[in-house]
């Protein structure tokens, strides 16, 4: 498969780090995976709609910057579809085979209007909220899963 990882905000913590470099190593055997990590907009002050908009739509540009016409996108949002591990190796067997697929995960106010309505496809992990640095972790842990799975290997239920 070759993918893109692109997500609002750096990963501050050692560990968040580490564990992203060990799944993006382990990731390497089974195609080509990058990160594009996007600087986050301050969140504004005041609890205003039209602020927080704003500074999703200020990050969504900067998404659909790194998107080009023919890949296939896949955003992160809580109203996604939930898939087991299975389900989604075989989604994601299907689907890229077309071209290369982005994942987004957006910055804590979540995502664009307009970057929802560039996606191919809504995935969500859980009804649960995390953080972008939790979420980046488990996709790179499901992606490492899901090409285990493709490729008849042995993985952990």
């Amino acid at each position: 498969m070759i993918a893109r990882i692109i997500c609002v905000g750096k990963l501050k913590e050692s560990y968040w780090r580490d564990a992203m470099g060990e799944y993006m190593k382990r990731l390497s055997r089974f195609g080509k995976y990058d990160i594009v990590e996007l600087p986050d907009e301050p969140e504004p002050q005041s609890d205003s709609p039209a602020l927080e908009e704003q500074v999703k739509n200020t990050e969504g540009q900067k998404i659909l910057a790194q998107i080009k016409p023919t890949d296939i996108v896949i955003a992160l949002a809580i109203d996604g579809k939930q898939y087991d591990s299975s389900d989604l190796a075989a989604k994601l067997s299907e689907i890229s085979a077309r071209g290369r697929v982005c994942f987004v995960i957006g910055g804590s106010l979540g995502l664009s209007k307009e970057v929802l309505s560039r996606a191919d496809h809504k995935l969500s992990f859980s009804k649960m909220t995390f953080p972008h640095q939790l979420a980046r972790v488990i996709l790179a842990e499901q992606l490492f899963r899901c090409a285990k799975i493709s490729a008849g290997q042995r993985y952990h239920k």
